[in-house]
């Protein structure tokens, strides 16, 4: 972290230099780790509080209290106002006082994070995707702002949703301009009733997305003018449709909608997916309007266009060998990573690791999501099957493998890259190792959750009913037709 006053000291010598200054501590703090010359890095005034260690062999401590106070031990600083609370009261108690504290403090903060002490706690209720379940933070209320509304217009994103945005007269919210805030979808529009030239209250959530908090209605002028989501796309004119139970409204112009196309670009080149840098947003544009790029599967024919691009300003010889050398390396991909890369509604990175895990490798996950679209049949129950897959996702993943064009860009994309199976845990001593699992009845000495995540951490599949494929049925107190199922099948 960065303390306010090395902020302003870092800002005047910037300055100073004729380079450019930060918005935050927050921002400079995280731009400084991430500088490839440590050179830089070691010139910035950071400082840390160490709060976790690896997992070692040996246990280092019980408690998370514990583990501070050996952190402190072996010479470490840990954050002074660390403490542990026994009941729902001290902890609201602590965060309505360091919320008062808050503003005095040599560094910025914008919450706080409720640990569950014991050591042996957290480790047996585990991560949800990335996140624990045994942290939760709690955050302070964001700084409010009055401003106007502009006007309102309409981004459309990677799978089409439109999304209205306000644009707002610049204003100063916790030391950054912000000019622009989403309105998330038109039920949120209508609901706060923000029109165009309202005076609005704003904050940064969690400080740091702008979002509208209210119309200050009293301040309302005489031309003040309703928002009305446009039926057509902004960007291809194609029709908007909006599904009944969905609070979004979406294009239906797919690949022939430019935005669309952009945002599936920009996310198939992103640092989780395929992870090729030098293709930013610019780059894409101005590929994309030479005729270079019309899908993700012609970035990897882009060396075919290497004459034609050295013309282009910006562009020479070095840069584009470099770009695509680039390329080249990225031709190789987990299947995880590839799933994810394509964009698919509703399929994050958590999902596409559940599908690749579940299915191992590209041919087979491919096929299976063709079949699955027949809602009878066993494919489809085997990707319900899946913990984590409910039958919306399963309905997102098998019209992408519905529509033509999609199967169009798989059958150009897949031959010019190289997709790696998934790599299995590594638990082959394990006797449930690549077996197939169900759960049934209540445990006593543990979750079926935790139950679940053992068996997948020894290499099982655990899946939610039983089927010829299951290998073994583990059965708790008052067993359901699961039971009868399984002794029916012999199993």
């Amino acid at each position: 972290y960065m303390t306010k006053n090395d902020f302003i000291d870092l800002n005047r010598r910037q300055s100073e230099a004729d380079e450019k200054v930060f918005v935050n501590p927050r921002n400079a703090a995280a731009g400084s780790l991430r500088q490839l010359d440590w050179r830089v890095t070691s010139k910035r005034p950071l400082r840390m509080f160490a709060y976790a260690v690896p997992t070692f062999s040996k246990p280092v401590a019980d408690s998370q209290w514990g583990l501070l106070e050996r952190l402190k031990e072996w010479g470490f600083t840990v954050n002074p106002l660390s403490q542990v609370c026994e009941s729902v009261e001290k902890l609201m108690s602590y965060y309505e006082n360091i919320s008062s504290k808050r503003s005095g403090l040599e560094y910025d903060i914008d919450g706080i994070v409720y640990k569950v002490n014991r050591l042996d706690w957290q480790e047996r209720l585990g991560f949800i995707s990335r996140a624990p379940r045994w942290a939760v933070a709690h955050k302070f209320p964001g700084e409010q702002v009055r401003t106007k509304v502009v006007d309102i217009f309409v981004q459309v994103g990677r799978t089409g949703t439109l999304t209205p945005v306000a644009s707002l007269e610049p204003v100063n919210v916790g030391g950054v301009l912000v000019s622009k805030a989403t309105l998330h979808n038109e039920e949120e529009v209508e609901r706060k009733d923000i029109r165009i030239g309202d005076t609005v209250d704003i904050q940064r959530a969690g400080d740091v997305i702008p979002q509208v908090l209210r119309v200050v209605k009293e301040h309302r002028v005489e031309r003040a003018t309703p928002f009305i989501m446009p039926e057509k796309c902004p960007v291809c004119d194609s029709l908007t449709i909006k599904t009944a139970g969905e609070a979004a409204r979406r294009c239906t112009g797919g690949l022939i909608c430019n935005a669309q196309a952009l945002e599936g670009i920009k996310h198939f080149v992103s640092r989780q997916a395929f992870n090729i840098e030098g293709l930013g947003e610019k780059n894409i544009i101005l590929f994309r309007e030479q005729g270079f790029i019309r899908s993700a599967a012609d970035i990897f024919d882009l060396s075919d266009h290497k004459k034609e691009i050295t013309c282009l300003e910006g562009w020479g010889e070095l840069s584009i060998d470099k770009l695509i050398t680039e390329i080249s390396n990225r031709r190789v991909i987990e299947l995880n990573r590839f799933i994810y890369a394509l964009g698919i509604k509703q399929v994050g990175q958590a999902v596409a690791t559940l599908l690749a895990k579940n299915y191992e490798n590209y041919q087979n996950w491919s096929q299976s999501m063709i079949k699955a679209a027949d809602k009878s049949s066993t494919y489809y129950a085997d990707l319900l099957n899946i913990n984590g897959v409910g039958s919306s996702i399963a309905e997102d993943l098998t019209s992408f493998f519905c529509q033509s064009q999609n199967i169009e860009f798989l059958n150009k994309l897949v031959p010019k890259i190289q997709i790696r199976e998934h790599l299995r845990a590594q638990h082959q001593s394990s006797r449930i190792f690549d077996k197939t699992i169900v759960f049934t009845g209540s445990m006593r000495s543990l979750t079926r959750g935790e139950a679940k995540a053992r068996a997948e951490a020894l290499g099982s599949k655990v899946v939610g009913t039983v089927s010829s494929k299951t290998d073994y049925l583990v059965i708790g107190s008052d067993p359901g037709s699961k039971l009868a199922k399984a002794k029916e099948l012999g199993i």
